[in-house]
């Protein structure tokens, strides 16, 4: 075997290689199922209080934040992270209306804060459908 041909082999081999590892670094992580069930159950225990409420929303919103994160959506915020994974959402209108209810409680100030059990159910259930949507629950 000549030089060349060695030469070509190896670098062959080594951009074959660097294909490979950028492919597997962008694959999305494994979701553990289990570890975001037990998540669901903690938020579904700050539900049993309506002074807990806004605790469980944003729970619940740092939890899909996890998810799009795991699940490698690109993006600088969570906002830009939903926009990009919108056509895995079944209810994506839904899911931003909770979002936005989540961004109002972190930049509110929660003592004067008021819920009503409906609009907690909404946005509850619009996240766990999220996170079904991304195999996370």
């Amino acid at each position: 075997m000549s030089p060349e041909f060695l030469v070509a082999i190896i670098g062959a081999s080594v951009g074959v290689l660097g294909v490979c590892i950028l492919l597997f670094r962008r694959l999305p992580k494994r979701i553990k199922q289990a570890t975001y069930t037990k998540k669901w159950l903690e938020i579904q225990k700050l539900c049993a209080d309506n002074s807990t409420w806004p605790n469980a929303i944003l729970l619940s919103d740092e939890t899909l934040d996890t998810v799009l994160k795991k699940r490698k959506v690109s993006g600088k915020t969570m906002g830009e992270r939903m926009v990009n994974a919108q056509k895995k959402f079944s209810n994506n209108d839904s899911l931003w209306n909770a979002h936005k209810l989540a961004n109002h409680i972190r930049h509110s100030d929660s003592q004067n804060l008021k819920l009503n059990e409906q609009d907690v159910k909404k946005t509850l259930m619009a996240f766990r459908q999220a996170m079904r949507d991304m195999k996370a629950l």
